[in-house]
């Protein structure tokens, strides 16, 4: 008998055939399937790698002022830490830009990011006291404002940076006017 189990088809081998279609998400995995997130702008790319680069140009010319004077070994190796440093942050800083995100929902707005520890901040619209919108002279200069969401808890805050000013703004009344229909009904 050549047949499967009962005398039926002979049995597939190898392993066993998975359903076509996106791998499944666990339990712990907090970024929802179900939800259209909206990306921030790449060129808060640029705004974190203009401010690491004056970071690291100030410590490293730092440390190669002490190697001009001393002379010493140690400076060099620290010169090259600084670099490798800064070159393993800036390919972070590209990650951790493409890893933000959010999503505006009937009764609450999620905020995502993080690279090794993933966050996801769920603000309902009728706990927001207010919302604020800031753009630094670097948010300026590539034309970026952070939408900053304020609540009664003061760690359940959330912020979403990278944002073109007319979203921002969009964003900020649309937020305030959800946030006031919602409070009244309490």
């Amino acid at each position: 008998m050549t047949g499967g189990p009962a005398g039926g088809p002979p049995a597939p081998s190898g392993p066993p055939s998975h359903p076509a279609g996106p791998p499944s998400r666990g339990p712990l995995d907090p970024w929802p399937d179900t939800v259209s997130w909206q990306p921030v702008s790449p060129d808060l790319i640029w705004v974190e790698l203009v401010r690491l680069s004056a970071v690291l140009g100030v410590l490293l010319l730092g440390v190669a002022v002490g190697w001009a004077l001393a002379g010493h070994w140690l400076f060099g190796a620290a010169v090259g830490a600084l670099v490798l440093l800064g070159v393993w942050r800036a390919v972070t800083v590209v990650r951790a830009v493409h890893a933000w995100g959010y999503a505006e929902r009937e009764d609450d707005l999620l905020v995502r990011h993080g690279l090794l520890v993933r966050r996801l901040s769920i603000v309902p619209y009728s706990r927001m006291q207010f919302v604020d919108v800031s753009a630094g002279p670097l948010e300026r200069a590539f034309d970026l404002a952070t939408v900053q969401l304020h609540t009664a808890a003061a760690a359940s805050d959330a912020r979403v940076p990278g944002l073109r000013p007319a979203e921002a703004s969009r964003l900020r009344d649309r937020l305030t006017a959800l946030g006031e229909d919602r409070a009244e009904g309490l």
